[in-house]
């Protein structure tokens, strides 16, 4: 509240981002509309953090993504929403919260501290894992 209308970049993609969550676990939405929803946020968040790295001459979205540690497949999901087929629900919700852990790791956890960011080796290569596999899987 204390930024008026010029709500920082995470806290309004958070906020997104949460509210697809809240959405899907109402059961109140068909699918299509949960795709939608989670495709917008998505959207959002990939245009948001990367036009912030934006030069006078056009950069790639999959290299401002790489600088700022986003997946790229996370670059490709928002390219399928926004240019071609939508993706299967699945893959949405797996963006989500691929999305939410980054920001967690960004931006929230500077804000508290560091304290969110202490994660097991075991976490970590299950989520390197869990990487892995959608970068081969999730467009097939």
């Amino acid at each position: 509240s204390r930024y008026g209308p010029k709500m920082p970049l995470a806290v309004d993609c958070t906020a997104e981002l949460i509210r697809c969550k809240v959405l899907d676990s109402s059961g109140r939405l068909k699918s299509h509309e949960l795709i939608l929803s989670y495709g917008l946020a998505l959207v959002r968040f990939v245009n948001l953090i990367t036009e912030r790295k934006q030069k006078m001459v056009s950069i790639p979205l999959r290299q401002l993504a790489r600088e700022v540690d986003i997946p790229i497949w996370v670059v490709d999901l928002r390219h399928e929403l926004t240019h071609g087929k939508l993706p299967r629900l699945a893959l949405c919700r797996k963006g989500c919260d691929v999305v939410l852990d980054w920001l967690r790791k960004t931006y929230w956890s500077r804000q508290l501290g560091n304290n969110l960011c202490e994660e097991s080796e075991d976490e970590e290569q299950e989520g390197v894992e869990a990487n892995a596999e959608l970068d081969n899987d999730a467009w097939e």
